[in-house]
């Protein structure tokens, strides 16, 4: 699904970029294949997904650190093999690869919590060994973002920021992100007119209610990502035909 174009009270049109949260988690489990194709289905631009690593080291879809609250198991990810993942959840944990392949052409923003040094490199190799980093992102706090962009001079970044003050030039010229990736609540006219004007694209976090994903429309964000991927389709295609308010 193309980007939907945005009128602009003055200047260009811009595109605004609707990301699907972990999938289409309010109807299916989150971080799972049918979520992410539900996701895509109902508008989704992009789908997020959080990757961690299995004892063995292979990148699978799972935002906690332990399979309890998905899966019923009170087990570390990081003490299973993907083997043992597999059968605790009946295959329902994706690889990454798997996911990669799934969604085909659509783009995937990839959160890294937990993120190590490890994690990154296993996880950009796998991305550049599917052909796939053309239509992938990343996005983390600076300690990860700093790792992948030390794996990949190229690879393109959503750097999650929690704080009014703007990040130090330094951390943004040793990132170099696309994106300032902020919860919604942070975000007014003021800070996506100064990110804008800094050079980088605006991106907010997780907006779940029309009132909302409205406000960030107006505001100037290039991007939102919400659990309600439907909702945000049809605001931000209702949007592109009325223009922003006076």
């Amino acid at each position: 699904m193309a980007r939907t174009l945005i009128p602009a009270e003055n200047g260009p049109v811009r595109i605004v970029s609707v990301v699907a949260h972990r999938g289409d988690p309010y109807r299916v489990r989150e971080n799972t294949l049918p979520s992410l194709r539900s996701a895509v289905v109902r508008g989704a631009d992009t789908v997020e997904i959080d990757v961690r690593l299995t004892r063995d080291g292979v990148p699978v879809l799972l935002h906690d650190a332990t399979l309890k609250r998905l899966w019923g198991h009170d087990r570390q990810l990081s003490g299973l093999t993907r083997a043992e993942v597999e059968e605790l959840t009946l295959g329902g944990v994706p690889t990454l690869r798997d996911a990669l392949l799934d969604v085909g052409t659509h783009r995937l923003m990839i959160d890294l919590p937990g993120a190590t040094e490890e994690s990154v490199r296993a996880v950009v190799g796998l991305v550049r060994e599917c052909g796939a980093a053309e239509r992938v992102y990343y996005c983390a706090g600076p300690v990860a973002m700093l790792a992948v962009r030390g794996e990949d001079q190229a690879a393109e970044i959503a750097l999650t920021w929690t704080s009014l003050a703007p990040p130090r030039p330094v951390l943004i010229d040793a990132v170099r992100p696309r994106f300032l990736n902020y919860r919604f609540g942070l975000v007014g006219q003021e800070l996506a007119d100064r990110v804008h004007k800094d050079g980088m694209l605006i991106s907010a976090w997780t907006a779940d209610t029309r009132r909302t994903m409205r406000r960030l429309i107006r505001c100037g964000v290039d991007s939102v990502t919400t659990n309600r991927v439907d909702v945000l389709a049809s605001v931000v295609r209702d949007n592109s035909l009325t223009g922003p308010p006076s």
